[in-house]
């Protein structure tokens, strides 16, 4: 088998995106001795959108942690490339430019309308022909097996992430260095929290199943439009839905919590007026992941037993005796 083809085969074996993409990075590089690449990700800070490089050709270094986007020294203004800003502003598939670097192609990947990545191909000569046809099949395999996995991470019904994504990604992050508790207070930290609709299969009961999967859409349209693009936002089933809020304090994470439950307490649901949702959240270190839900989902229940339509924080909820701090096992059955 010739090496393209392997590596085409090697990049559709793989279920994860950063391994894809570092797959299709080494793909690109059998175009010449001389060809460099990169894969570059979109973040949005300070409502401008940036460019950082995640995977290096030349190996030195792959970028995880989303977090390192907000103060990446590599990261680049969207904006300081105008050939690129140009094709992805018109949708396009491609943008290039010859200066004294070389010859750059710009590709960007598209999941729906919107460009969340872009492969950067740089080599002293003019791309061949041949060259440009590789390139751009590699592309367009990469740009469509990232819709598939993007799929199959996502609710059907909201488009929201799903829970096995919850698992695989709570799982991994929880391991690393920048999910660790910081000292004090005022320190950003991690935050997991559990957002349960109060009486919720009266909705369905009362009025119906499409109206009970409307206010499920909305309240997911709810959670996107208030959280940052850091965030990540899960739907576990039925009407329970998780917020992983990365880098904030507690008093940022209390306040962008609060400003949920108050939006949705005072949304009008079409036919059905009004909900409420109940909310319980703690810190996202300190413990195995079974366990840190475990305690966020302790103080979901307590909000729900004592009045519902609240915030509640598990660590408060200890201090004050409320909670009595359990004893973490291996097998525990949570939601």
């Amino acid at each position: 088998m010739k090496p393209l083809l392997r590596n085409l085969a090697e990049m559709t074996a793989h279920r994860d995106h950063l391994r894809l993409e570092v797959s299709v990075v080494s793909t690109l590089l059998l175009q010449g001795r001389e060809t460099r690449v990169r894969a570059l990700e979109m973040v949005t800070r300070d409502a401008e959108t940036w460019l950082r490089p995640r995977s290096w050709s030349d190996g030195e270094r792959i970028v995880t942690s989303e977090l390192e986007a907000l103060d990446d020294p590599a990261a680049i203004a969207l904006r300081c490339l105008p050939e690129l800003a140009r094709c992805i502003a018109a949708g396009g598939k491609s943008a290039e430019r010859i200066d004294e670097h070389g010859h750059t192609l710009w590709m960007p990947v598209w999941l729906g309308e919107r460009a969340h990545a872009c492969l950067e191909i740089t080599q002293p000569k003019a791309f061949t022909r041949h060259q440009r046809d590789v390139v751009s099949g590699v592309h367009l395999v990469y740009q469509n097996y990232q819709s598939l996995l993007d799929y199959s991470e996502r609710d059907a019904l909201t488009g929201l992430l799903n829970r096995k994504t919850f698992d695989e990604q709570f799982t991994r992050q929880s391991g690393a260095d920048s999910w660790d508790a910081r000292h004090g207070p005022d320190a950003p930290s991690q935050w997991l929290a559990v957002v349960d609709i109060d009486h919720f299969k009266r909705v369905n009961d009362q009025f119906g199943h499409l109206y009970g999967d409307e206010v499920l859409i909305l309240v997911a349209n709810q959670l996107r439009s208030l959280f940052r693009a850091q965030d990540r936002i899960f739907r576990f089933g039925g009407e329970e839905f998780v917020v992983l809020l990365r880098s904030a304090t507690l008093a940022q994470a209390r306040q962008a919590l609060e400003r949920l439950r108050v939006a949705i307490e005072s949304h009008a649901f079409p036919q059905i007026g009004h909900i409420s949702v109940s909310i319980g959240f703690a810190g996202a270190y300190g413990g195995a992941p079974v366990e840190i839900i475990g305690r966020a989902d302790q103080a979901l229940y307590f909000a729900k037993e004592h009045g519902r339509n609240q915030v509640r924080y598990y660590e408060d909820l200890v201090a004050s005796a409320s909670l009595k701090q359990k004893v973490a096992h291996d097998e525990v059955e949570l939601f």
